[in-house]
Parts: C-alpha cells; structure tokens; sequence
C-alpha cells in the first residue's frame, strides 16, 4: 500500500495537519516538516484527499470538507454523483444533496451540495499539492536539516505533487470549464485569477510533460504512488477530449500516449477482468494509479466502501459473497440502458455460477435473483420506487479476495483499492483516437478493441479452465465504429467514473440518445445543453465576486 500503509501515515502524520480546504491563512504547522515523516505524510495526504474524508478515518469526524457531510464528499462518491448517476449507467432515487437533481439533469447553481463540494474537494487537494510544493525545496530541506535524507526524494516527491494537482485541474476543466487558478506561489490576500478553459487545459498538459523526467520510472515507484505512466495515460485522456474541451483536434497525441502506455508494458491487461474489483485488487497488474482503501487503516463510508454497499443490499449476500455481510444499503441500481449493453442471456444470475464463469461477456455482473426482482426502474405505475425490487444490482465490486475469502482486514469496509487509471481505456482510447481520425489504421484499432473482448469474454490467450472460453468476442471490421466504442466504453468502464465524460465526447449527453428518468420523465427526454458544463457554486462568489459563471446559470 501506499508508503507501505496508507493508513499508518493517515494516522501518524494526518493528525498533524492544521490546514482547512481552500484557506491559505491556516498553513500546515510547522512541526510537520521537521522530520522526513513528515513529509511523507503530507504527499500522503495530498494522495488521500483523493479518497479519503477526514483525519479520524470512517465517519468519525473531523473532515476535510467544513460543513460537508463526510460520507457523501469523498472524492470518488461525488464523481460518481456527477459522471456516473446523470447518464445511462445508474439510478439512486435519493432526494438528498442535490442527488435527485443530478438524476434528473436538473441541477442549477444552488441546488445540488455535491456539485458544490466536488469543486470545492478538488481545489482542496490543490491546496495540499500547493502546500507540498512551497514547503519541499533544497532551501527548506536544507535549512531543516532534512536534505541528507530528502534531498535524493525531493524533486520526485514535487512531481508526484505536480501530478496530482494536474489530475485535479484537468478534472475542474472537464467539469466546471473556466475556473481560478491558484498555485504555490499565489499569495494568502491575492485573488485567484479566472482562467479560461484552455488556459487550464494548457497548464495541467505542461506540467504533465514538465515533470516527466522527475517521475519514477515505470514500474519502480511504490504500490500507490505514480509514476511516468500515470502522466502518459492522463494526457493521452486529456488529449482524446481536447475537441470537446477547448476545440482542439489532438487525436493524434492520444494515440501517441495510449499507445506509450500500452507498448511500455508495466501494467499489462489483467488475466481476468473480475480480479480489477477485488480486495486484493493490489495484486493486479492492470492498475496505473489505485487510490488506496483498507478495511482497517485506511477507512471510509465513501471510496469503493460506496460502490460495495450502496450496489448491494443485505439479501445479496445470501446469493453470493459480497464481502459486506448484511450491511449493505442496497440504494443504486442498474438503468435498462446499461443492462440492455449486454447480450441477455449473460445477464441472468445463477446461483449456481456466482462468479458467472459460464457467461459469454464476463463483465456482465447483475444480481436478477432478489424476489419479485425487475429489470425496470419504474412500478407498475410508471413511477420512480427505490425499493429493491426495480433495477438490477450491479456487483462487479466485491470485498472479497480472489480466492473468495473475507479479506484479514473484515467486511465492515471495504478493502477495494478504486482503479482510477487503468491500461484497458489507454486500448480504447487509442481505438478512438485513431476512428476520429488519427494516423493508424481501421486494423489497428480493431485489435485493440478484439484484444479488450477477448479478455472479457476470456478467450484465446486469456482462457482458463473452469471458464467458458467458446466464443471470442471479436468483432470485425465492419462493426467497428464510433458508437460501437462508446458502448463498449459502456461494458468495460460502468461505474468508473467517466461516463457522462464519454457521452458529451460522443455528442449523446444533453440530446442525441435518452435513458431513464432523464429530465425526470420514465423514458427520457432531452435537456438543455449548458448542462455539458456544471455550474460554478454559488457559494463561489462571495470570496470571488468577479467570477463569471458558465452560460446557461445565474451568478448569485
């Protein structure tokens, strides 16, 4: 795990940190930077924003976020409220938060607080990375008397800072647009300047390629912690939604990069796509950056703790391990359009083929076992119902290790590490790039796609015994296209926090293709198309009066 236990630093060094998100008046304390620990500590906890809530670990306070509700504002269960529940993957009925709002594609500038505090997490970790990067310097190490033990660390430590915040602009660029920008050397009284869109697109891809040489090479960083893979894969995803965001044709660079990824060979497909989702998930191959859980040491009511407990209510675990025992909440469910992704006879569960080892496509995960269980999210009356029986669990996340054990660390949560980069999206980034028009070939792309099937439905060189391996998946030439990729996109990334992303590159969010209770009605319907873009809070303004905020919203 990250710097051996995440945990451990979480525990040890966290509780050191005195900074509040988004105020620079309130620095971390000086103590902190007087040993090497120290240090680890705060790249640690730049790392931890990421998946993390707080300093006390669970729910038990202290969050990062003043005034947000800790279990709601991790990181990844706000890019599940944002990227996953507005599109054609999932439905969670709630009303609270803003979720319903998000549901529907409804939200406005006010009225959603988990578009609020997303924006706000991001510029939170930002912080962090600022902090990192003042304070880890040859002058400061020096004068600490820490260069002897630092110094040989020092600039891949402020990469690794560089990385992360990068990450972080590049997602407020694909989500919010124009946004402030702030860095380690804007001052506590100064005013964040509004950058444009591709002013914020322009700095995260200069310091992706600014840091290269400081990055560990591949492979040789510890587990958690990113190396120059992790910078090639994010620009070559930057670079596939250049058009999109700042109306740059850079198919090319994307193709350049994914393959980079795919052809440097650290992190290589995994054997079996089920293993990616797994407690012991460490142990696979496939994954560029993890951001790191543990059921002990690194704990959360959001992270993946969320994707194995609100997919799952407690009669699931009598059909088959879950990893949660009866604690699940049962509160997400599949769309039919993310059912309908998949053939139908591999949709069926089996009680009898837990695993679904005898299915074609193995991705198909859904529990359609439950009583009474259907595939539809409506009743009988064509209205909304957040009972169980409507939609079909998806239960590709499963706290259990790959011999289907509990993990040692218990099932009160989870122990999933979230693969937020992983080599299989470099394949079909490439595939992409290269049918929007980059130099290669319809051929290639077509193996990278069959390359991504065959491993799904484990066949050729991925077969196993005990596992269905009689049909390969591949498909030909001729049906090879853009919209083939973005369902395929749809059957390998569900959940993975990249659809709504997906589907504005595509030209399908706000109108070209509907799904459940989209603009709140059974079967969908369009939405205005300011909605590519969320707002900016309109909490924002008071501390920023003269932002401006994206077409389509009112500045309050």
């Amino acid at each position: 795990m990250i710097f051996g236990v995440i945990g451990c630093l979480f525990t040890s060094c966290f509780s050191d940190l005195d900074t509040m998100p988004l105020d620079d008046n309130q620095l971390v304390g000086e103590k902190v930077y007087q040993t090497a620990d120290g240090y680890t500590g705060v790249l640690a906890k730049c790392y931890s924003s990421l998946i993390l809530t707080g300093q006390k670990g669970g729910d038990g306070g202290d969050g990062d976020l003043e005034g947000a509700n800790e279990g709601y504002s991790s990181y990844v269960r706000l890019m599940f409220y944002l990227q996953e529940l507005p599109t054609d993957n999932f439905i969670m009925p709630s009303s609270s938060n803003g979720l319903r709002k998000c549901l529907n594609l409804q939200w406005d500038e006010s009225n959603a607080s988990v578009i609020r505090w997303t924006y706000q997490r991001l510029y939170m970790s930002i912080a962090y990375c600022n902090e990192m990067l003042r304070e880890c310097t040859e002058s400061k190490l020096k004068s600490r008397g820490l260069w002897d033990q630092l110094g040989g660390e020092c600039a891949s430590y402020r990469a690794e800072a560089r990385f992360i915040r990068a990450y972080c602009y590049s997602m407020l660029c694909d989500l919010f647009g124009n946004v402030p920008y702030i860095d380690e050397n804007t001052g506590v009284k100064d005013i964040p300047v509004q950058w444009t869109r591709k002013q914020i697109f322009d700095f995260a891809e200069s310091e992706l390629k600014a840091i290269d040489a400081d990055l560990k090479a591949p492979g040789t960083n510890v587990y958690g912690r990113i190396d120059q893979v992790a910078a090639w894969f994010l620009l070559s995803r930057m670079y596939l939604n250049a058009e999109t965001w700042i109306g740059e044709n850079r198919y090319n660079d994307a193709l350049m990069y994914a393959k980079k990824v795919i052809n440097d060979g650290h992190y290589p497909l995994a054997p079996d796509y089920r293993t990616i989702f797994l407690a012991d998930n460490d142990k696979c191959k496939e994954i560029i950056w993890p951001l790191v859980q543990d059921g002990l040491k690194a704990q959360s009511s959001a992270g993946t703790n969320f994707y194995t407990k609100a997919f799952v209510n407690g009669p699931m675990n009598e059909l088959y391990t879950t990893g949660i025992g009866s604690r699940g909440w049962g509160n997400v469910r599949s769309k039919t359009t993310l059912v309908d992704a998949f053939d139908a006879d591999d949709v069926t569960f089996d009680k009898n083929d837990t695993w679904g080892n005898q299915k074609k496509d193995k991705r198909a995960q859904f529990m359609t076992a439950l009583p009474n269980q259907r595939k539809e999210t409506w009743d009988e009356q064509n209205n909304m119902t957040s009972t169980y029986t409507c939609g079909y669990g998806y239960i590709k996340w499963r706290n259990v290790n790959q011999d289907n054990t509990i993990p040692a660390q218990g099932d009160a949560y989870s122990s999933i590490d979230f693969p937020l980069f992983r080599t299989a999206e470099a394949y079909l980034i490439a595939a992409e790039a290269i049918l929007r028009g980059a130099q290669g070939t319809k051929e290639e792309a077509l193996g990278y796609v069959n390359e991504i099937r065959e491993r799904a439905y484990m066949s050729g060189k991925y077969a196993k015994a005990g596992v269905r391996s009689d049909v390969s998946g591949d498909i030909t030439a001729e049906q090879l296209n853009l919209d083939f990729i973005l369902d395929e996109r749809q059957r390998e990334f569900a959940s993975e926090l990249i659809r709504r992303t997906d589907l504005i590159r595509f030209g399908k969010f706000t109108s070209g293709r509907n799904w459940d209770w989209k603009n709140g009605v059974r079967e969908g319907s369009d939405v205005p198309g300011h909605l590519k873009l969320f707002p900016i809070p309109a909490t924002e303004f008071s501390n920023m009066p003269n932002l401006v905020q994206n077409d389509g919203y009112v500045k309050k």
